[in-house]
């Protein structure tokens, strides 16, 4: 399917858990080279066994909308820069209409972002009351020393991100032997959070088992039916 938002049509998989009425759901963001099909087959099969309802969009640059911009544009810092924002928008806009969607229950969403997918998120969790519940995987705060760490921060900074989350539920489930995004940046971004928060750790690299995406929906399915 796709979906409305920000001026143009966005591609989408909605899964809806067979026999609940207006569930509830979360919106699944996807890591660097990866698409919606891979958050939908993995942690949205998992939500819903657990009745819960996923929304997986493709971000900008993936998937099926890999090929809208030329290559050597995608290279130009200053162009990523305006994708991480139009990501950002994108993602805000999915949750309103989610909100606003006759079969879900628009008062009981959750956001779920794995790597790339958990920095995005978190900036989205921040600045929408839509999001009850997030849950990052193999995300953390950005790298240190990196020659366009102080860029990115200007449009995308996860600790000042994480501490606006005022007290909404936070799971974060992390590789010990995570390499991408190593242990410690996740360590700095559970530290910058308020409780209620917690920080599951799994003997894996970046690619997490399936009983993290487990874990996670069940995790996921306790925080969403306190907010009946």
């Amino acid at each position: 399917m796709e979906i409305p938002l920000v001026g143009q049509m966005v591609p989408a998989i909605l899964l809806l858990p067979a026999d609940v009425a207006r569930p509830p759901a979360a919106l699944l963001l996807h890591g660097y080279g990866s698409r919606k099909e891979q958050m939908a087959d993995a942690v949205g099969r998992a939500l819903l066994e657990q009745g819960i309802a996923s929304l997986s969009i493709d971000l900008p640059l993936h998937g099926e909308r890999e090929r809208t911009m030329e290559i050597d544009a995608v290279r130009n810092p200053l162009v990523l820069v305006s994708q991480w924002r139009i990501a950002l928008a994108e993602c805000g806009a999915a949750l309103e209409w989610m909100a606003e969607e006759a079969e879900l229950d628009g008062h009981r969403l959750a956001l779920a972002g794995y790597s790339m997918g958990s920095f995005i998120g978190v900036m989205v969790a921040a600045a929408s009351d839509h999001v009850k519940a997030l849950v990052l995987a193999a995300g953390g705060d950005l790298p240190e020393g990196t020659p366009f760490t102080r860029l990115i921060r200007t449009i995308a900074n996860p600790i000042g991100a994480v501490r606006r989350l005022n007290g909404r539920p936070l799971l974060m489930i992390h590789g010990k032997r995570d390499r991408t995004v190593r242990p410690e940046q996740a360590r700095r971004l559970f530290e910058a959070a308020a409780e209620p928060k917690e920080l599951r750790w799994y003997d894996a690299g970046h690619w997490l088992p399936n009983t993290a995406t487990e874990d996670a929906a069940a995790w996921l399915k306790t925080q969403l039916s306190r907010r009946r």
